[in-house]
Order: C-alpha cells, then structure tokens, then sequence
C-alpha cells in the first residue's frame, strides 16, 4: 500500500463530508488524515483526503466520489508537484532548567512559542511531514503533555487552480 493525498473540490453543503468519509470506511480504508475549509469561491471547500491505498482500490474510490453530486473535482496530488504541510500545537513540559534547550530548539525549527506556564510551553509548528517528526523527536525527552495536529492541508504547485477549471467548465 501506499500514501495517496487526494484534494476534493466540492460544494458546501450539509452532509458532504459524511457521505465521503463513510465511503472511504465501507471499503474498510482507514483515512490518516483529514482537512476540510473554504476556498477563494463562496459556496465551495476543499477537503484534503489522506488515505493509504492500492492504486486499483484508489481508482474505484475515485470513480464513487465523482459519483457524489456535490463533489466537482477530485485530483491527486503528487509530493514533488504540491505542496504539503501539517500544523501541530505541543504541549511540551518545561522548567527552569529544560526551558533555554526548548526555546533553541523552538528556534532552530522556525516554530513558535503561543502559551507560557510555570511547568509548560504550547509550540506551535509548521512544516511538511518530516519536519514534524523531527521536531517531536526532539522534544520528546522533554516530555510532550499534549498534541493538537491538523490534518495535512496540500496544494498544487503553479499557477493552474483546480477551482478555476471547474468554474470554467
């Protein structure tokens, strides 16, 4: 199996995002990640799928969401031809002592601090996947409390939009 990352064009409405999920658990697919938001068109979002597949069971997943009404454009999106990236907030725990190696490996991966507390520090981080990991890996002998992540958000690279093809039919 291996890692697709599939961008769904689709009109906001309500129930949408059951009816594609649900098809990904039918076929017994477990999504890894998951990002829904608008986009620069009213009315429409963008749901970034993760999902590990083979390509024929990929193709045949294709085929049923195009058959969803509200779904507009589905597009793969390649590694080398996207951009990819993760949000994460770590609450990692912090003293007097371990604080100053936190903050200059906060530094050396362009993170940032957003909440300070005696025992604590919430970072905030941006990257694509590798960077995370390595991040965490850091801070992992600190002790991390808490994570929040975001599902992986991803879109192609150059001047082509999925949405204006759509719109220009």
């Amino acid at each position: 199996m291996s890692q697709h990352v599939l961008s769904l064009l689709v009109e906001d409405k309500p129930g949408l995002l059951t009816r594609v999920a649900g098809l990904f658990a039918r076929r017994g697919f477990n999504i890894q990640s998951l990002a829904v938001g608008p986009t620069e068109v009213e009315g429409l979002s963008r749901i970034t799928v993760v999902v590990d597949l083979d390509e024929t069971p990929l193709e045949q997943v294709t085929k049923q969401l195009n058959k969803l009404i509200n779904v507009l454009k589905i597009v793969e999106l390649d590694t080398a031809a996207s951009v990819q990236r993760e949000h994460l907030l770590i609450k990692v725990r912090s003293d007097a002592a371990s604080r100053s190696q936190i903050l200059e490996a906060v530094n050396l991966f362009r993170a940032r601090v957003v909440d300070v507390a005696t025992d604590a520090l919430v970072i905030e981080v941006t990257g694509d996947s590798g960077k995370v990991q390595a991040f965490l890996k850091v801070l992992e002998p600190y002790g991390i409390r808490e994570i929040a992540q975001s599902g992986l958000l991803a879109i192609g690279r150059g001047g082509k939009s999925i949405t204006e093809r759509v719109l220009r039919g």
